[in-house]
């Protein structure tokens, strides 16, 4: 190293110790995932995880959810309310240390909880440094307790404000602005889905969400007896299931507890949800290791034992027996590992062993003891091999006649010049007209145009050999350099940005729902990384002289109006994309300067599934009910 490289200024002075919680402050993302809006909701999950320990440990039956006019959180639960006498080690009142020290809690020795989903300790203490306010009340002893705190520090020392014959804990929080810069705005729906799936996962808790923000008035509350067979149920209603009773099977083995609920639909796709300790798994792990290989030795062995699969016939794939299936796996361990603390995957070696062992069992039970919905099981799995193995010869096909290059794609893919995955973006356009104007407005540096014809193939309700017969979905496969299904590797994606360019009609929105349902069977990773986004195209032009005004939707054109009542302008509602010339398409649209993008997550994709299998599916009633309460959506229907 030369004395030039060498920088003596390098010392002790350099380092940095950052005490109680500027550490979270410091680097938020280590400890909520991001400082997006999914890192915003997960603050209000650590605190609800504090609650259904409370519950899992057999003291609290109801949790309170409410969305403050301010947009702050408040959580309530009739648990045991969090201790307030002094902590031995840090001096201070028990519920001060929970909140402003990483790593303190009821949940490391085993004495408060036995299973906990709020595994690290760090939930409460994290989000009261993230937070420009917080203010905990316990109820407890006959008294209320009441402490209050400002980004992480004590504003308030713990003081008995009143007395009360109940017990539980009381946790009112203002999200930090200065550190969710992208938005502090609480989303119902997302707080919703959430607390309704801890409701199925905890049968007999009742949990209540109520939105008190000004206009936006909603409330709901969430019970479940049934548990995880109500939740395969309400998975699975705008689907045809094979059999009416889902199939549950509950054990415990070694201290760990097993709860699984399943059923199979006419569907092609599966649904596997797994959770550990409550805590949703998106990546799975080795509990959903040990059901996978459980149902496919089980169900060969049964189908062979049967004569249902001949001695030269091979046997079914994982991939067979789990098509059409729908279920639930929750596992209660009393020391999970997770891989960090946003808990996306269960990590201990025995899980895999024991629900194995416990799958097996009762599942082989349930097959001899039930023959007809047995055979139903295996005549699903073998009609699956069929259209795999039909699959499998339409993508060989498929790779003879094109290589899957993308030289072999010449008129519909316009590509950019630049080989950078990072950089390059690629448009997803709705016909050729609008296809022609982005294609000459646009940066052929990094931006990339791929027209399709009308509407595509709707994935729900095709098999693999249809579905890669058709051109489109193909174009939109090679184009992107991934693959598809279980072959799909996120690292050889082509474009870091994949956005759906369609009309701002009815229509669009139609083809849109069927790409996102495309992306989310067959490309999900896609989603899971941030690739996927929605153009947002105005809808009308408001042209005053020379200026230019643009507005998205019919209730903009009404407060502009409104606004303007003397002005003298010429209005133009595009009807679609391709009414729009080159320039246009680029300065509202396409510039990355000026352009409005929606980032689609996997809950937006799980969401335009849920609507397509609803609107084509074969029952009636959702899909009335459904258009009745959209229906102010769709006034102008360009028909």
């Amino acid at each position: 190293m030369t004395k030039k490289e060498y920088n003596n200024n390098y010392n002790a002075d350099q380092i940095q110790v950052l005490e109680g919680l500027e550490a979270v402050r410091k680097r938020p993302g280590m400890y909520i995932g991001s400082t997006s809006s999914l890192g915003l909701h997960h603050l209000v999950w650590e605190i609800v995880d504090n609650a259904i320990d409370e519950a899992l440990a057999g003291y609290c039956d109801h949790i309170e959810v409410f969305i403050e006019a301010n947009n702050s959180i408040t959580v309530i639960d009739n648990g045991r309310g969090i201790p307030v006498d002094i902590q031995a080690k840090t001096g201070r009142p028990a519920v001060e240390t929970v909140f402003t020290v990483l790593h303190a809690g009821g949940k490391f020795g085993g004495g408060g909880y036995k299973v906990s989903g709020g595994l690290h300790g760090v939930g409460a203490s994290v989000v009261n440094a993230l937070s420009s306010e917080l203010t905990v009340q316990v109820a407890r002893d006959g008294h209320i307790y009441e402490q209050q705190f400002e980004r992480g520090k004590v504003m308030k020392d713990l003081e008995i404000i009143g007395t009360t014959d109940n017990t539980g804990s009381k946790v009112n929080f203002l999200p930090d602005p200065t550190i969710f810069t992208e938005t502090v705005d609480f989303e119902y729906n997302i707080l919703m889905r959430r607390i309704q799936e801890l409701a199925f996962l905890n049968k007999g808790l009742r949990i209540t969400l109520e939105d008190r923000r000004q206009d936006r008035e909603k409330s709901e509350s969430f019970y479940s007896e049934g548990g995880l067979n109500e939740y395969v149920l309400f998975l699975n209603q705008e689907k045809t299931n094979l059999f009416d009773t889902p199939i549950h099977m509950e054990d415990e083995i070694d201290g760990i507890q097993l709860e699984i609920a399943f059923q199979y639909t006419d569907s092609y796709h599966t649904n596997v949800l797994s959770y550990a300790n409550n805590i949703n798994t998106h990546e799975g792990g080795t509990h959903e290791f040990g059901f996978k290989s459980a149902l496919t030795r089980v169900i060969n062995d049964y189908a062979r034992k049967m004569n249902l699969i001949k001695e030269n016939e091979e046997n079914l794939s994982g991939e067979d027996v789990r098509e059409g299936l729908t279920i639930v796996i929750s596992v209660k361990h009393p020391n999970p590992q997770f891989e960090g603390q946003t808990k996306t995957k269960l990590g201990n070696s025995e899980v895999r062993g024991i629900t194995d062992r416990i799958f097996s069992t009762h599942l082989e039970a349930f097959l001899m003891e039930n023959p007809k919905t047995a055979r139903i099981i295996v005549d699903k799995g073998i009609l699956a091999s069929k259209a795999r193995l039909a699959a499998k010869r339409a993508r060989e096909m498929t790779r003879k006649k094109s290589g899957l290059e993308i030289a072999n794609l010449p008129g519909k893919l316009a590509d950019c010049s630049s080989k950078d995955p990072e950089q390059c973006e690629l448009f997803i356009v709705e016909g050729d007209s609008a296809g022609g104007s982005a294609k000459q407005g646009r940066s052929r540096m990094f931006q990339a145009i791929l027209p399709i014809r009308g509407k595509i193939l709707n994935v729900e309700k095709a098999t693999m050999d249809r579905i890669l017969k058709n051109e489109e979905i193909r174009s939109l496969f090679t184009a992107m350099g991934t693959g598809f299904g279980e072959e799909f590797d996120v690292s050889k994606v082509r474009y870091h940005k994949l956005i759906l360019m369609t009309d701002a009609d009815v229509d669009g929105a139609h083809i849109r729902t069927l790409l996102l349902t495309l992306i989310f069977r067959y490309m999900r990773p896609l989603l899971e990384v941030g690739y996927v986004y929605i153009a947002q195209p105005p809808l009308y032009q408001i042209k005053q002289g020379k200026k230019e005004t643009y507005l998205d939707t019919d209730e903009q054109l009404k407060q502009w109006q409104k606004e303007n009542p003397n002005a003298r302008y010429s209005i133009q509602r595009y009807k679609g994309l391709g009414e729009m010339n080159d320039d246009q398409l680029w300065e509202t649209t396409m510039n990355p300067e000026k352009r409005r993008l929606l980032k689609v997550s996997v809950e937006d994709a799980e969401e335009a599934d849920r609507v397509m299998q609803m609107l084509m599916g074969d029952d009636v009633e959702p899909r009335r009910l459904f258009i009745e309460e959209n229906a102010v959506y769709v006034q102008n229907l360009d028909v």
